[in-house]
Formats: structure tokens, C-alpha cells, sequence
């Protein structure tokens, strides 16, 4: 039985999840988290596609993205296809590095977006590998609280509600830490 084609059109924003195969660790060192941002962005130059926000995890990636014209299904193969490709050449071994498809969730309005990307950025928080999302080097959270578009991140989008402030945003982000 052929698999369900994913909803996609012009536009369409997604949260994305990929994880290792069978759980596996997906990123061994930094060195491995900075090409899969490469990948990232070379996706991104070629299809020309947002991203709002991401989290590498040790073992699952989280992105935020808005797409353009090419399809989500596209541009998540052409990036889990490549960074598979590079582990799998730098550790010597072979077949599936991701656990199946990656997992995407349509984000519909305005006020799920938000939730998303705060989401994104607490979920090293919630994995207690920090204690406030800033000290965690590898998510877009920066980017946020610097108020500034990298050459990855688009934070306009999720800034534009908080009336471009970084410290409103922050505030929305770290509420619950805020109260313990």
C-alpha cells in the first residue's frame, strides 16, 4: 500500500522532527552538527525556503519552516539524503541513518506557529541537558534574543508578534522557567 502524500502547497509552514533509526544518536560531535546545518542551508539556497527555528538534538533534529514552491517531501529528502550520506561515509557504514519518514505537522495560524517555535526552543530545556534554552549552542534560540536574521534563520516572522523586542520574546519563551 503506497504511503499517504503529505499535504503541501505554496506556503505551507511545517514542524519537522527526524529522528535516528531505532532512536540512534544522529550527531556525534560538533563537527556533525555543523554539516547538518550546512545541509540545512544548502536545501535552503536551493529551494528556496524559511526556516524560523531548529533544535539538533542528540538523536532527533526539530525545524520550523515555511515553504516557497517546492514541496516539503523534496526538501527534507534532498537534506536527510545528504547528511545520511556524509555520517555514513565519516563513521564507515551503510544503509538507513533516519527512522523512517520524517515526522511533519502542519502549522495552520498564527498562534501555532508561535507555540511551535517556543516548543523548538525549550526542548533541550525539557531533555534537562540545560537549564535555560540560551545556554544550549545548537538551535536558532540566539538568533531570537540577538533579534537578527542569520544567514539560515528568518526571524521576522515569529518577532513581528512581540513587536520585534528579543526581551518580549524571551519572556514568552522562558514564562514557565521563570515561575520555578
Amino acid at each position: 500500500m503506497p504511503r499517504k502524500k503529505r499535504i503541501w502547497y505554496p506556503g505551507a509552514s511545517y514542524h519537522i522532527m527526524s529522528r535516528g533509526n531505532r532512536k540512534q544518536n544522529i550527531f556525534h560531535d560538533d563537527e556533525d552538527r555543523y554539516i547538518y546545518l550546512t545541509k540545512l542551508l544548502q536545501a535552503k539556497e536551493r529551494f528556496d525556503f524559511s526556516v524560523y527555528s531548529y533544535c539538533l538534538m542528540t538523536n532527533h533534529v526539530h525545524i520550523q519552516l515555511q515553504t516557497n514552491e517546492t514541496e516539503i517531501s523534496t526538501i527534507m529528502h534532498y537534506i536527510n539524503m545528504a547528511y545520511t550520506v556524509y555520517f555514513n561515509r565519516k563513521y564507515e557504514l551503510v544503509g538507513h541513518l533516519f527512522q523512517g519518514r520524517y515526522r511533519s505537522e502542519l502549522i495552520e495560524n498564527a498562534m501555532y506557529n508561535l507555540e511551535v517555535s517556543r516548543y523548538i526552543h525549550l526542548n533541550p530545556v525539557k531533555a534537562e541537558m540545560v537549564t535555560l534554552p540560551i545556554e544550549y549552542p545548537w538551535s536558532s534560540y540566539r538568533n531570537y534574543l540577538e533579534g537578527e536574521d542569520g544567514e539560515l534563520i528568518s526571524t521576522n516572522t515569529i518577532l513581528q508578534f512581540f513587536q520585534h523586542n528579543p526581551s518580549l520574546y524571551q519572556m514568552y519563551v522562558e514564562y514557565d522557567l521563570l515561575e520555578t
